[in-house]
């Protein structure tokens, strides 16, 4: 059972090629309030309300450094839930490493997609393509072909 809590950039990039839905291959999606917030000081992706997650909040209190508040919730559930962190920041990635906590950005959310057979071998590549092409997500080809290579390996 993947228990995940999910910071704004994949719930942004995952909407930005109508692939928010694929969030639903974890089988419990927490979103912190302080997450929504910053969703709703821009634009909360209309395909949020066709998901399944728990609003959740977060106490963090015990946590330190130079994460925005939503990256920081995100980490600080993650911890307490012994969750799953879904973020595309590097520095929050690097923050949930320290903490021994499982890190996923949204490539890796297209690869569980593709291990759960919600996605195809092809559509998951072509849609990890275009993140990199058709996001504000900075994605290098380094990070995309690595993608690729755990669908190759996992199928």
């Amino acid at each position: 059972m993947i228990v995940a809590v999910a910071d704004t950039g994949p719930l942004i990039h995952l909407a930005e090629i109508d692939a928010l839905e694929l969030l639903s291959v974890v089988d419990d999606l927490l979103i912190p309030e302080t997450v929504l917030d910053e969703l709703e000081t821009g634009t909360v992706p209309p395909s949020l309300s066709t998901i399944e997650y728990e609003l959740v909040e977060a106490d963090t209190a015990d946590l330190t450094g130079d994460l925005d508040p939503g990256e920081t919730a995100a980490l600080a559930v993650a911890a307490d839930r012994s969750a799953v962190l879904l973020t595309d920041d590097l520095a929050a990635r690097e923050a949930a490493t320290d903490r021994d906590i499982e890190v996923h950005g949204s490539i890796g959310i297209l690869v569980l997609g593709y291990q759960r057979g919600e996605l195809s071998k092809s559509n998951a590549i072509e849609r990890m393509r275009a993140l990199q092409a058709e996001t504000s997500l900075f994605v290098t080809d380094a990070v995309v072909e690595r993608g690729v290579e755990l669908l190759e390996s996992s199928g």
